[in-house]
């Protein structure tokens, strides 16, 4: 690779064994993707697990004095403060939240604890190179707001934090980003729901990068997240394109290079229906809770169900995942009360995917709007069954059936 002097410097120790393990890291990264050099990042989004390997990684950077050129955003691992004052956490599990907090403190992150930052605490701007981690925030920086990252680990995230340098290669080059399959959508998009079926299509989309033809001319940035978010539960996509939303595809055309698509897909009604059946099928056994925040939920989704759940009452638990900037908004707003009145609790700094506090679920059946929920809590023996929103709030308020 052709390294500028700083960084030749950085690999010899010059700035700490911190910085020269990242780099290496890095450098290595870099040379099995045949990358040329290593390239500035301004942002950085690491996705944190506050689980073992994860906190293994940031002790041994924090112990090898590393310290963030850039300071990231982290991905959610679990409220100490909710569970806890629920007596739902261990005494190893709220060490485990201890080290993580403290790792990544004294690296120089911004504890967020979000796995959207790109809506508030940490939005790039188009072209902006980035190290993003996390499957659904790097889809949607890449598609909707056009700036560049790759797929980023949570360790090759975080030693591009630590050097302000990350290996140029996959989706930081312009002529990987061109679209190359044709996907036309010939269904009622009608809700947020029908583009998580249509993100759970990727078998029948294939490998590659897809543009998505004939959609609405105004989906929502719920609807793009959702959209992002499950093409990576059913497949493997770093970036889609939709004509008019994606930063510099006004056209088709112009989405592919002006290049004829590799192949061409169709999607149709009776292929969400189908996917939506499936899921109703699954539905037999009573729910027990409702898990909604997969991604974290946006406020207008939280408005939602404030909205939905207006003269009613949850018989059943329902957790909405979200940041704190959006529960702050909600405490503000008076919106966090009405909901905890209907048995509605909003959570922050929390993911989906962690035993530690949710694995008193296993063996349990729940409901969720989310694919990818349902994927993760499967891990711990937790059946969800997948519904749009508005379904998951009337079994809700049904009791669970």
């Amino acid at each position: 690779m052709l390294l500028t002097d700083t960084q030749r410097d950085m690999l010899d120790g010059k700035y700490g064994k911190g910085k020269a393990m990242a780099a290496r890291i890095l450098t290595a990264v870099g040379e099995s993707f045949r990358a040329v050099r290593l390239v500035p990042v301004t942002r950085v989004h690491v996705s944190l697990s506050a689980q073992g390997a994860d906190i293994w990684f940031a002790e041994k950077m924090v112990q090898a004095g590393a310290v963030c050129a850039v300071a990231p955003t982290v991905n959610p691992g679990y409220s100490v403060c909710y569970f806890k004052s629920r007596s739902m956490l261990s005494p190893d599990a709220e060490e485990n939240m201890k080290r993580t907090e403290d790792a990544y403190r004294s690296l120089g992150a911004s504890l967020t604890y979000s796995c959207t930052p790109y809506l508030n605490e940490n939005i790039p701007i188009r072209g902006e190179i980035t190290a993003f981690s996390e499957t659904s925030a790097t889809i949607f920086v890449n598609s909707v707001i056009g700036a560049k990252t790759n797929r980023e680990s949570a360790a090759t995230a975080l030693c591009a934090a630590i050097t302000g340098f990350t290996p140029e290669y996959g989706m930081l080059l312009d002529d990987n980003r061109f679209a190359d399959t044709a996907v036309y959508v010939e269904a009622d998009m009608r809700d947020d729901f029908s583009y998580s079926l249509l993100g759970m299509m990727g078998k029948k989309i294939g490998k590659g990068i897809p543009v998505f033809l004939n959609l609405p001319v105004d989906p929502t940035t719920e609807q793009l997240i959702a959209l992002g978010t499950q093409l990576n539960v059913s497949g493997s996509y770093e970036m889609f394109h939709i004509p008019g939303i994606t930063p510099g595809s006004p056209t088709p055309e112009a989405a592919s290079g002006y290049k004829p698509p590799r192949h061409t897909v169709t999607i149709t009604q009776q292929d969400l229906d189908g996917l939506r059946e499936d899921y109703a099928a699954s539905n037999k056994t009573p729910a027990e809770f409702v898990m909604l925040g997969c991604p974290h939920y946006t406020y207008e989704q939280v408005l939602k169900v404030n909205e939905f759940m207006k003269s009613r009452l949850a018989v059943i638990p329902v957790w909405i995942l979200t940041s704190r900037h959006v529960i702050t908004l909600a405490r503000s707003l008076g919106v966090y009360d009405e909901l905890k009145r209907k048995n509605v609790q909003m959570i922050a700094d929390t993911c989906i995917d962690e035993s530690p506090v949710w694995g008193f679920l296993s063996g349990k059946t729940g409901l969720s709007d989310s694919p990818k929920c349902a994927y993760y809590m499967a891990s711990f023996q937790a059946h969800i069954n997948v519904m749009s929103t508005e379904c998951c709030l009337e079994h809700a308020v049904k009791g669970g059936t």
